[in-house]
């Protein structure tokens, strides 16, 4: 890739050449990682993804829900009534023994 000069503009802006952002798929709202290196700056595309909070009361249904054995399932009873949580009032699959 050749080498261009450009300019740092008010409040830092730079202008990254048209064909090394369409190279490196920079387009208008890219979120952009910034990384100081050794050698200098670093610029690359970056990937942001929405990320789920669990409540306590949906971490007590993963718990329920997730036993395989009867030994699982009073562990994992046991865990939510140590969160401060009834596990009757928590909406799950009980574990059937068969």
């Amino acid at each position: 890739m050749k080498t261009e000069t450009i300019k740092v503009g008010k409040r830092g802006t730079i202008v990254i050449p048209a064909g090394i952002r369409h190279h490196y798929g920079f387009d208008e709202g890219t979120q952009v990682l910034v990384e100081a290196s050794s050698q200098g700056i670093l610029l690359r595309p970056m990937v942001s993804l929405p990320i789920e909070r669990y409540s306590r009361e949906r971490k007590a249904e993963f718990l329920l829900n997730n036993a395989v054995t009867s030994e699982d399932y009073a562990a994992a009873v046991e865990k939510v009534r140590k969160m401060g949580l009834d596990p009757e009032m928590i909406p799950h699959e009980a574990l059937k023994i068969q």
